[in-house]
Protein backbone atom coordinates (compact mmCIF):
# COMPACT_ATOMS: atom_id res chain seq x y z
CA UNK A 1 0.00 0.00 0.00
CA UNK A 2 1.06 3.78 -0.40
CA UNK A 3 3.10 5.33 -2.97
CA UNK A 4 5.25 3.99 -5.17
CA UNK A 5 8.99 4.57 -4.51
CA UNK A 6 11.25 2.38 -7.21
CA UNK A 7 11.67 2.21 -10.07
CA UNK A 8 13.90 -0.09 -12.38
CA UNK A 9 15.50 0.63 -16.22
CA UNK A 10 17.00 -2.18 -17.86
CA UNK A 11 20.66 -0.96 -19.04
CA UNK A 12 22.71 -3.93 -20.07
CA UNK A 13 21.65 -3.97 -23.70
CA UNK A 14 24.20 -3.89 -26.28
CA UNK A 15 22.70 -1.20 -28.69
CA UNK A 16 23.43 -3.35 -31.34
CA UNK A 17 21.05 -0.86 -33.70
CA UNK A 18 23.53 1.51 -33.27
CA UNK A 19 26.49 0.01 -33.85
CA UNK A 20 29.01 1.15 -34.14
CA UNK A 21 28.97 4.19 -31.99
CA UNK A 22 27.56 1.98 -29.23
CA UNK A 23 30.59 -0.56 -29.18
CA UNK A 24 32.13 2.05 -27.04
CA UNK A 25 29.40 4.90 -25.73
CA UNK A 26 26.29 2.77 -24.21
CA UNK A 27 23.16 3.26 -26.34
CA UNK A 28 21.54 5.12 -22.56
CA UNK A 29 24.15 8.06 -23.15
CA UNK A 30 23.48 8.73 -26.91
CA UNK A 31 22.48 12.27 -26.73
CA UNK A 32 19.02 13.91 -26.96
CA UNK A 33 20.47 17.47 -27.95
CA UNK A 34 22.55 18.19 -25.06
CA UNK A 35 21.08 15.84 -22.54
CA UNK A 36 21.83 11.52 -22.53
CA UNK A 37 18.50 9.94 -23.05
CA UNK A 38 18.73 8.39 -19.89
CA UNK A 39 18.71 11.68 -18.37
CA UNK A 40 15.37 12.36 -19.70
CA UNK A 41 13.54 8.88 -18.72
CA UNK A 42 15.35 9.23 -15.02
CA UNK A 43 13.73 12.74 -14.80
CA UNK A 44 9.92 11.10 -15.48
CA UNK A 45 10.74 9.10 -12.68
CA UNK A 46 11.24 11.92 -10.73
CA UNK A 47 8.46 13.72 -11.45
CA UNK A 48 6.43 11.08 -10.68
CA UNK A 49 8.07 11.30 -6.92
CA UNK A 50 9.98 7.87 -7.24
CA UNK A 51 13.00 8.52 -5.11
CA UNK A 52 15.28 5.40 -5.30
CA UNK A 53 16.16 4.06 -9.34
CA UNK A 54 17.69 0.99 -10.26
CA UNK A 55 20.22 0.69 -13.18
CA UNK A 56 20.51 -2.72 -14.89
CA UNK A 57 24.04 -2.39 -16.23
CA UNK A 58 26.31 -4.86 -18.07
CA UNK A 59 29.69 -4.52 -18.95
CA UNK A 60 31.08 -1.58 -21.01
CA UNK A 61 28.13 0.63 -19.16
CA UNK A 62 30.46 2.25 -16.47
CA UNK A 63 29.93 6.11 -18.42
CA UNK A 64 26.16 5.19 -17.17
CA UNK A 65 27.21 5.41 -13.36
CA UNK A 66 29.89 8.08 -13.61
CA UNK A 67 27.48 10.30 -15.20
CA UNK A 68 25.16 10.09 -12.15
CA UNK A 69 28.72 10.45 -9.61
CA UNK A 70 30.49 13.88 -8.79
CA UNK A 71 32.74 15.15 -11.06
CA UNK A 72 35.04 16.89 -8.78
CA UNK A 73 37.54 18.57 -11.06
CA UNK A 74 34.93 19.78 -13.58
CA UNK A 75 32.63 21.05 -10.91
CA UNK A 76 35.83 23.05 -9.40
CA UNK A 77 37.14 24.25 -13.36
CA UNK A 78 32.88 25.49 -13.56
CA UNK A 79 33.25 27.59 -10.05
CA UNK A 80 36.52 28.68 -10.95
CA UNK A 81 35.30 29.70 -14.32
CA UNK A 82 32.15 31.84 -12.37
CA UNK A 83 29.97 28.86 -14.79
CA UNK A 84 27.58 28.83 -12.28
CA UNK A 85 24.52 28.11 -14.03
CA UNK A 86 26.15 24.93 -15.47
CA UNK A 87 27.05 23.88 -12.22
CA UNK A 88 23.87 24.00 -10.91
CA UNK A 89 22.86 22.13 -13.85
CA UNK A 90 25.24 18.85 -12.72
CA UNK A 91 24.06 19.28 -8.93
CA UNK A 92 20.64 19.24 -10.12
CA UNK A 93 21.17 15.89 -11.95
CA UNK A 94 22.92 14.08 -9.25
CA UNK A 95 20.55 15.36 -6.83
CA UNK A 96 17.62 13.85 -8.67
CA UNK A 97 17.08 10.43 -7.72
CA UNK A 98 19.35 7.81 -5.48
CA UNK A 99 21.10 5.93 -8.21
CA UNK A 100 21.45 2.19 -7.41
CA UNK A 101 23.66 -0.02 -9.86
CA UNK A 102 23.24 -3.60 -10.31
CA UNK A 103 25.34 -5.89 -12.40
CA UNK A 104 23.38 -8.13 -14.85
CA UNK A 105 26.49 -10.68 -15.80
CA UNK A 106 24.66 -12.39 -18.72
CA UNK A 107 21.91 -10.71 -21.06
CA UNK A 108 19.58 -13.04 -20.65
CA UNK A 109 16.00 -11.32 -21.67
CA UNK A 110 13.91 -8.09 -20.64
CA UNK A 111 12.45 -10.54 -17.89
CA UNK A 112 15.74 -11.53 -16.22
CA UNK A 113 17.17 -7.68 -15.98
CA UNK A 114 13.60 -7.23 -13.69
CA UNK A 115 14.28 -10.09 -12.13
CA UNK A 116 17.59 -8.66 -11.08
CA UNK A 117 16.22 -5.95 -9.25
CA UNK A 118 14.24 -8.06 -6.55
CA UNK A 119 17.28 -7.48 -3.79
CA UNK A 120 16.52 -3.80 -4.13
CA UNK A 121 13.14 -3.93 -4.47
CA UNK A 122 11.90 -6.74 -2.27
CA UNK A 123 8.42 -7.34 -2.42
CA UNK A 124 7.08 -3.46 -3.07
CA UNK A 125 5.36 -2.13 -5.95
CA UNK A 126 7.84 -1.08 -8.65
CA UNK A 127 7.98 1.21 -12.05
CA UNK A 128 9.64 -0.14 -15.01
CA UNK A 129 10.67 2.10 -17.68
CA UNK A 130 12.45 0.92 -20.87
CA UNK A 131 15.57 3.19 -21.67
CA UNK A 132 15.12 3.54 -24.99
CA UNK A 133 11.72 5.07 -24.77
CA UNK A 134 11.35 8.78 -24.47
CA UNK A 135 7.89 9.92 -23.11
CA UNK A 136 7.04 13.34 -22.77
CA UNK A 137 4.29 15.38 -21.26
CA UNK A 138 2.36 17.32 -23.91
CA UNK A 139 2.06 20.20 -21.39
CA UNK A 140 3.71 21.15 -17.81
CA UNK A 141 0.79 20.84 -16.44
CA UNK A 142 0.21 16.68 -17.64
CA UNK A 143 1.68 13.76 -15.57
CA UNK A 144 4.13 12.04 -16.83
CA UNK A 145 3.28 8.53 -18.51
CA UNK A 146 5.17 6.70 -14.75
CA UNK A 147 2.94 9.34 -12.69
CA UNK A 148 0.01 8.11 -14.65
CA UNK A 149 0.11 4.67 -13.83
CA UNK A 150 1.28 4.88 -10.56
CA UNK A 151 -1.86 6.70 -9.58
CA UNK A 152 -3.87 3.60 -11.43
CA UNK A 153 -1.94 1.43 -9.19
CA UNK A 154 -2.62 3.36 -5.74
CA UNK A 155 -6.48 3.42 -6.64
CA UNK A 156 -6.53 -0.43 -7.84
CA UNK A 157 -3.53 -1.62 -6.12
CA UNK A 158 -3.68 -3.92 -9.71
CA UNK A 159 -0.17 -3.91 -11.73
CA UNK A 160 -0.49 -1.76 -14.90
CA UNK A 161 1.08 -0.98 -18.06
CA UNK A 162 1.09 1.39 -20.64
CA UNK A 163 -0.55 1.13 -23.73
CA UNK A 164 -0.96 2.34 -27.03
CA UNK A 165 -2.85 1.79 -30.60
CA UNK A 166 -0.59 0.92 -33.31
CA UNK A 167 -1.19 -0.38 -37.23
CA UNK A 168 -1.69 -3.79 -37.52
CA UNK A 169 1.82 -3.46 -40.10
CA UNK A 170 3.94 -2.71 -36.63
CA UNK A 171 2.37 -5.20 -34.20
CA UNK A 172 5.63 -7.19 -34.95
CA UNK A 173 7.32 -4.77 -33.12
CA UNK A 174 5.52 -5.11 -29.30
CA UNK A 175 4.62 -7.49 -26.97
CA UNK A 176 0.27 -6.96 -27.30
CA UNK A 177 -2.44 -7.31 -25.11
CA UNK A 178 -6.03 -8.69 -25.15
CA UNK A 179 -8.26 -7.55 -22.56
CA UNK A 180 -11.51 -5.99 -22.18
CA UNK A 181 -12.41 -2.55 -21.80
CA UNK A 182 -13.25 -1.36 -17.85
CA UNK A 183 -14.01 2.34 -17.06
CA UNK A 184 -10.58 3.53 -17.25
CA UNK A 185 -8.87 1.07 -17.99
CA UNK A 186 -8.69 -2.71 -19.99
CA UNK A 187 -8.42 -5.56 -18.14
CA UNK A 188 -5.97 -7.46 -19.84
CA UNK A 189 -6.83 -10.94 -20.18
CA UNK A 190 -3.19 -12.07 -22.68
CA UNK A 191 -0.12 -10.95 -23.40
CA UNK A 192 2.10 -11.52 -26.75
CA UNK A 193 5.49 -11.36 -27.45
CA UNK A 194 6.12 -9.57 -31.08
CA UNK A 195 2.89 -11.91 -32.92
CA UNK A 196 2.35 -11.60 -36.32
CA UNK A 197 -0.09 -9.61 -38.15
CA UNK A 198 -2.26 -12.36 -38.31
CA UNK A 199 -2.21 -13.73 -34.86
CA UNK A 200 -1.93 -10.44 -32.89
CA UNK A 201 -4.92 -10.57 -30.14
CA UNK A 202 -5.42 -6.63 -30.79
CA UNK A 203 -3.68 -3.66 -31.64
CA UNK A 204 -2.86 -2.66 -28.25
CA UNK A 205 0.61 -2.11 -27.85
CA UNK A 206 3.24 -1.93 -25.10
CA UNK A 207 5.48 1.16 -25.63
CA UNK A 208 7.61 0.14 -22.39
CA UNK A 209 5.95 1.89 -19.26
CA UNK A 210 5.38 -0.71 -16.85
CA UNK A 211 3.97 -0.60 -12.78
CA UNK A 212 4.31 -3.72 -10.96
CA UNK A 213 3.23 -5.31 -7.78
CA UNK A 214 6.03 -7.50 -5.92
CA UNK A 215 4.10 -10.10 -7.07
CA UNK A 216 5.97 -10.04 -10.25
CA UNK A 217 8.97 -11.62 -9.21
CA UNK A 218 7.46 -14.61 -8.00
CA UNK A 219 6.54 -15.45 -11.48
CA UNK A 220 9.80 -14.41 -12.87
CA UNK A 221 11.72 -16.82 -10.43
CA UNK A 222 11.41 -20.00 -12.24
CA UNK A 223 10.14 -18.69 -15.67
CA UNK A 224 11.56 -20.93 -18.40
CA UNK A 225 13.07 -19.21 -21.42
CA UNK A 226 10.52 -18.08 -23.94
CA UNK A 227 10.73 -16.28 -27.29
CA UNK A 228 14.06 -16.06 -28.57
CA UNK A 229 15.75 -18.60 -25.90
CA UNK A 230 15.20 -15.29 -23.44
CA UNK A 231 13.75 -14.85 -19.81
CA UNK A 232 10.55 -12.60 -21.06
CA UNK A 233 8.67 -9.97 -19.05
CA UNK A 234 5.91 -10.59 -21.20
CA UNK A 235 5.13 -14.24 -20.17
CA UNK A 236 5.46 -13.42 -16.46
CA UNK A 237 2.92 -10.64 -17.38
CA UNK A 238 0.39 -13.16 -18.17
CA UNK A 239 0.29 -15.19 -15.45
CA UNK A 240 -0.47 -11.96 -13.88
CA UNK A 241 -3.16 -12.09 -16.58
CA UNK A 242 -4.25 -15.30 -15.99
CA UNK A 243 -4.98 -14.07 -12.16
CA UNK A 244 -6.88 -11.55 -13.06
CA UNK A 245 -4.30 -9.00 -11.61
CA UNK A 246 -2.73 -7.69 -14.20
CA UNK A 247 -4.33 -3.94 -16.03
CA UNK A 248 -3.35 -1.68 -18.85
CA UNK A 249 -4.54 2.02 -19.79
CA UNK A 250 -3.75 4.24 -22.88
CA UNK A 251 -1.35 7.30 -21.90
CA UNK A 252 -1.57 10.93 -22.34
CA UNK A 253 2.22 11.45 -23.14
CA UNK A 254 4.42 11.90 -26.72
CA UNK A 255 6.56 9.45 -27.36
CA UNK A 256 9.62 8.51 -29.24
CA UNK A 257 11.33 5.16 -30.07
CA UNK A 258 14.49 6.84 -29.20
CA UNK A 259 16.17 3.24 -30.04
CA UNK A 260 15.23 3.22 -33.52
CA UNK A 261 17.65 5.37 -36.01
CA UNK A 262 14.69 7.51 -37.15
CA UNK A 263 12.76 7.82 -33.68
CA UNK A 264 16.12 8.83 -32.38
CA UNK A 265 16.66 11.28 -34.80
CA UNK A 266 12.57 12.80 -34.91
CA UNK A 267 13.20 13.26 -31.09
CA UNK A 268 16.11 15.29 -31.18
CA UNK A 269 14.47 17.24 -34.08
CA UNK A 270 11.23 18.03 -31.90
CA UNK A 271 13.04 18.61 -28.55
CA UNK A 272 15.71 20.52 -30.45
CA UNK A 273 12.80 22.88 -31.43
CA UNK A 274 11.17 23.69 -27.62
CA UNK A 275 15.12 24.12 -26.61
CA UNK A 276 15.58 27.93 -25.27
CA UNK A 277 18.99 27.96 -26.58
CA UNK A 278 18.68 26.72 -30.63
CA UNK A 279 14.94 25.76 -31.05
CA UNK A 280 14.53 29.21 -32.60
CA UNK A 281 17.68 28.42 -35.32
CA UNK A 282 16.66 25.05 -35.83
CA UNK A 283 13.25 25.96 -36.97
CA UNK A 284 14.55 28.60 -39.59
CA UNK A 285 16.78 26.06 -40.38
CA UNK A 286 13.95 23.30 -41.40
CA UNK A 287 12.30 25.75 -43.20
CA UNK A 288 15.03 26.35 -45.35
CA UNK A 289 15.38 22.87 -45.88
CA UNK A 290 12.08 21.75 -46.50
CA UNK A 291 12.37 23.83 -49.83
CA UNK A 292 15.18 22.65 -51.04
CA UNK A 293 13.81 18.82 -50.40
CA UNK A 294 10.83 19.68 -52.81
Amino acid sequence: MGSIKKALIPTAGLGTRFLPITSSVPKEMLPIVDEPLLLHVVREVAMAGIEDVVLITGRRKTAIEDFFDRHVELEEALERSGKQDLLERLNEIRNMVNIISIRQKQALGLGHAVYMGKPVIGNEPFAVLLGDELMLPPTPETPTVTKQLCDTYEETQISTVAIMEVAKSEVSKYGIIAGKKEDKWIRVHDVVEKPDADQAPSSWALPGRYVFSGEIFSHLENLPPGRNGEIQLTDAMCKLAQDNKLLARFFDGLRYDAGDKLGYLIANIEIGLQHPQIGESLRQYLKQLSGKLK
